[in-house]
């Protein structure tokens, strides 16, 4: 049984210009396929070798793969079906499998465009891969496919979804295969040292209505810190890693276990060895501001805050819960730990203006981060807020859903002016960076890192790859009319998709409707387990006691009476790896009372509320 793994060749200047990133999820499927006793395992990283069509479908023909096994993201989807249609050309009986997120919620969309795409994996792979490669070794395929949980797949004109399969719940059970890749390659442009991506948790219990990743993980679970540090040891020792960003969603969310994490860390010795970063959020920095000290000791030397945009009413619409006095307070304290800052700002929603975007630059200054991103807003189609947009989004070319291309046309100026706009603040504020912070930062790790990133954002510059400048044709204000983003308007939503949409709505109204009593309230009703509505896998709906027994227990945002020990019993318990106090079932029951309200925005303003009254940590 031959399996060949293909990580599509797509690039837009974003994340990649900070150096070349390991595909992870093919080392987490590799190790938990080579546990199984399948160990014949090919990699063909297309991304990282720049790899054009032909040298791909030349490497295929020759390895005769069983199965061929590809991911995406949203913005690489169409790089993954055409990866995957060459497999198909060169060998038509295999089993042409694709995974991620994109695949996972858009799999109607996915299957009526790709009709050679034989299965898609939904949700996170190591136990369905695994299952699915089975099933075609014992000649099981496609028979059985049916059987296999977690898949979607065509059967003659009809889209078939079988039931959600479980969520991973041994995490420290996965021995990734880290060997399968090309360390050489993948090298970190600011420490000019090899980079890891592995993580500590999956899931996350916060609802954001732009992101995706806490559908797609479901449960919030987190590892072992032990294992965690075993894992990086090894990376360290076997593949010369220098630096490593965890993966996780917000690995900070569960305080005990990130600092048991650093003082494994340090026990070891690995801050004089490695380097590492993490993303949060701004109000978990607060919350920890007594051990950023500790944090800094471990090796921790670059934070990137999700403070998302300077305006309240950005914060407020994509539901973080944090002010802009907060955001100012967590870039202080990083930096007085000697951590470096990155400040992200979600720019071009349609209410976007030249005034909005000066904010955003000025706040940026006043907050005094020492690197600031500005990411245009990128309309998730499986997240809420992209349904809710409505005749906003016209924009459905989805390789350009990539948070440097602005999907969305604000009312008040073009996209052209809205790009241009944007690279006047990165201009002003790496210039002052440039001349006046970068070199005068002491003489430390911290100075070298601000050197380094400094290095980066000028090489990508000066290859025109930043932000995609160069094929969209952008060199200054005097282009910013000429600028073409290239946008296939040929591109449209399937009519399965639409109609899955369709049918996810009026669930969703109906469960609202079935909700309210006669004084417009919800009621406190517990729907039949064997008939409640499931989101990807998820529980059972929960009533509006439990979600907010969830929020006063720091899952969304609980006020100060709850202790640590209410958090690791209702958060972070048998779904995160400890405890028999909390069952997987309140956790479940409290994930799930937010996925019914992302289908409503009364039922989310009415939570929002809620939150809002409370005070966070």
């Amino acid at each position: 049984m031959r399996i060949v793994f293909i990580h599509p060749d797509y690039r837009s200047g974003g994340a990649e210009i900070a150096g070349t990133w390991p595909p992870a999820w093919v080392a987490y499927l590799s190790g938990a396929l080579k546990s199984a006793g399948y160990d014949d395992i090919t990699f063909i990283d297309a991304m990282t070798n720049k790899m054009p069509e032909d040298e791909l479908r030349r490497q295929l023909a020759e390895l005769k793969p069983d199965v061929i096994g590809c991911t995406s993201i949203t913005p690489s989807i169409y790089k993954a079906e055409r990866a995957l249609q060459i497999a198909k050309e060169e060998h038509p009986n295999a089993v042409t499998v694709l995974g991620g997120v994109h695949a996972t919620f858009m799999y109607q969309q996915v299957l009526s465009e790709a009709p050679w795409i034989d299965t898609i994996v939904r949700g996170e792979g190591e136990e369905i891969v695994v299952n699915l490669v089975r099933a075609v070794d014992e000649g099981r395929w496609p028979s059985e496919r049916s059987e296999i949980k977690g898949l979607a797949y065509r059967d003659d004109e009809q889209i078939v979804a079988t039931p959600a399969a479980p969520t991973v719940k041994d995490l420290d059970g996965i021995n990734p295969d880290w060997s399968i890749l090309e360390w050489d390659k993948y090298m970190y442009i600011p420490l000019n040292c090899r980079v890891a991506i592995p993580n500590m948790a999956r899931g996350c219990p916060f609802t954001c209505s732009f992101c995706s990743q806490w559908k797609f993980w479901r449960d919030y679970r987190i590892r072992d810190p032990k294992k965690v540090v075993d894992e990086i040891e090894n990376l360290v020792t076997e593949h010369q890693v220098g630096f490593f960003i965890l993966a996780d969603e917000e690995p900070t969310i569960n305080r005990k276990k990130f600092i048991a994490f650093c003082e494994e860390l340090i026990a070891r010795g690995l801050p004089d060895k490695v380097q590492w970063g993490i993303n949060t959020r701004v109000t978990d920095v607060l919350r920890d501001e007594e051990y950023l000290a500790l944090y800094r000791k471990a090796g921790l030397i670059h934070v990137s805050l999700g403070t998302e945009a300077a305006a309240q009413l950005k914060l407020d619409l994509f539901n973080k819960e944090t002010t802009v006095a907060q955001n100012k307070k967590a870039v202080q304290l990083l930096r007085e730990a000697g951590i470096v800052v990155e400040a992200q700002f979600i720019v071009g929603m349609e209410n976007e203006t030249r005034e909005t975007l000066e904010e955003t630059y000025r706040m940026a200054r006043d907050w005094n981060p020492d690197l600031a991103n500005w990411a245009m807003y990128t309309p998730w189609p499986f997240s809420s807020l992209f349904q809710e947009l409505g005749d906003k989004v016209e924009i459905f070319d989805f390789e350009k859903y990539n948070f440097v291309t602005p999907i969305i046309k604000p009312e008040a100026m073009d996209r052209g002016e809205l790009l241009d706009r944007v690279m006047h603040n990165y201009r002003r504020f790496y210039m002052q960076k440039a001349f006046f912070s970068y070199p005068w930062a002491g003489t430390g790790q911290r100075r070298r890192y601000l050197l380094g990133c400094l290095k980066a954002f000028l090489k990508a510059g000066f290859q025109r790859t930043f932000y995609d400048l160069g094929r969209v044709g952008y060199w200054g204000p005097q282009s910013r009319k000429k600028v073409n983003f290239d946008f296939d308007t040929s591109r449209k939503i399937a009519p399965a998709q639409m109609e899955d949409w369709q049918s996810a709505k009026e669930q969703a109204q109906a469960r609202v409707l079935a909700r309210k009593s006669e004084n417009g309230k919800f009621e406190d009703i517990h729907p039949d387990p064997a008939t409640a509505v499931k989101l990807c896998g998820g529980g059972p709906e929960a009533s509006d006691a439990a979600f907010e027994q969830a929020v006063a227990a720091k899952v969304c945002g609980g006020g100060p009476e709850a202790s640590d020990a209410v958090f690791e019993q209702a958060v972070a318990a048998k779904p995160c790896g400890g405890g028999p106090e909390a069952s997987d079932e309140a956790f479940e029951q409290a994930v799930a009372a937010a996925n019914a309200a992302e289908h409503d925005r009364e039922r989310r303003d009415e939570l929002r509320d809620a939150i809002k009254h409370q005070s966070r940590y």
